[in-house]
């Protein structure tokens, strides 16, 4: 499918998130931003990645979070890719957990 938005626009997103100075500030524009839906499948894609790199077995990760085999067959694809978005900010994401 292809997207509607324009590059310049997601890269104002992307800035305006990137600001954002709080978790309850971001999960405020977010859940404004989206749908409850949405919001919801965002929440579960992340725990999908996060028991995936636990090595928690993929039907398993569908039955523990109530989705599909194909979106965690999904972020299992995703998560193949070295230089993309989930291990970039995991990778951080975890070195930060660690100092606090």
């Amino acid at each position: 499918m292809k997207s509607r938005a324009k590059a310049r626009d997601i890269r104002e997103l992307m800035t305006v998130l990137s600001r954002v100075s709080s978790p309850k500030k971001t999960e405020a524009i977010l859940r404004d931003l989206l749908s409850p839906k949405e919001f919801d499948d965002i929440v579960v894609r992340l725990q999908i990645i996060k028991q995936l790199k636990r090595g928690i077995p993929q039907r398993q990760i569908a039955k523990n979070l109530g989705t599909g085999i194909a979106t965690v067959t999904r972020g299992s694809r995703e998560l193949l890719d070295k230089s993309g978005g989930f291990h970039t900010v995991f990778r951080e994401y975890e070195t930060n957990k660690r100092k606090k």
